[in-house]
């Protein structure tokens, strides 16, 4: 009985501090971090700085002004087999403090011909390189949207791709965002609510990354806990 009550109370003790991530606890403690975001389209260019500023704004609430900064390192187009080439100069040389990453989407492009297990090896080799450089650093696997109509047929085996995300994340220890769900909600709504938020069927519109994927990462990062 006394154990229960112990552990009950170290539940209790540890809810307030429950995800915060080491670049949280440096933020916390007035020291600048920088983000590096790398994947496809999804999370690059004007759609991942829709999403992206917003998680921004919210840390810079929660912490303060000037703190945050982050790059949009990955490329349209690309897949694993590209970020694991272009690794060293577009995360490691920007010395991040976490990284987001996801080549899901693209990895399961039927062009590529990049298999569930390559693109597994290159997910296990980007987080393992990101460890041996900083073992301090946060990682944040990151699960998107589904595409739908001619985006969707280019891709027979997201869902596969989306899976090996989900089992890396455990077996690698590092942090899952899982999109997915969330999106799933609005496709169920209907094709045209859907592409109110994803207008190609394929990249998620400012609404989208407003809306959608930033309040997920708000939520993975205990940002709304006030």
């Amino acid at each position: 009985m006394k154990r229960f009550f112990f552990l009950l109370c170290l539940l209790i003790w540890c809810i307030p501090s429950f995800c915060q991530f080491n670049f949280q606890k440096r933020l916390k403690n007035g020291k600048p971090q920088h983000i590096v975001v790398y994947g496809t389209s999804l999370s690059s260019g004007g759609n991942g700085k829709a999403w992206m500023e917003a998680v921004k704004a919210r840390l810079e609430e929660k912490y303060g002004d000037n703190l945050v900064s982050y790059t949009l390192a990955g490329k349209g187009g690309m897949w694993s087999v590209w970020g694991v080439r272009n690794f060293e100069d577009s995360v490691i040389a920007k010395k991040p403090d976490a990284v987001f990453m996801e080549f899901g989407m693209n990895d399961a492009f039927e062009e590529y011909g990049t298999s569930v297990a390559l693109a597994k090896l290159n997910l296990a080799y980007m987080i393992d390189r990101i460890r041996l450089h900083n073992d301090s650093c946060d990682i944040f696997l990151q699960v998107m949207n589904m595409p739908i109509g001619k985006s969707a047929s280019f891709r027979p085996h997201l869902d596969d791709y989306y899976a090996m995300y989900r089992e890396t994340a455990q077996e690698k220890k590092v942090t899952l965002i899982d999109h997915y769900p969330n999106w799933q909600i609005i496709l169920d709504k209907g094709e045209d609510i859907f592409r109110q938020y994803v207008p190609d069927g394929l990249h998620p519109n400012r609404k989208g990354g407003e809306e959608i994927i930033a309040p997920k990462i708000v939520e993975v990062l205990n940002l709304n806990i006030k």
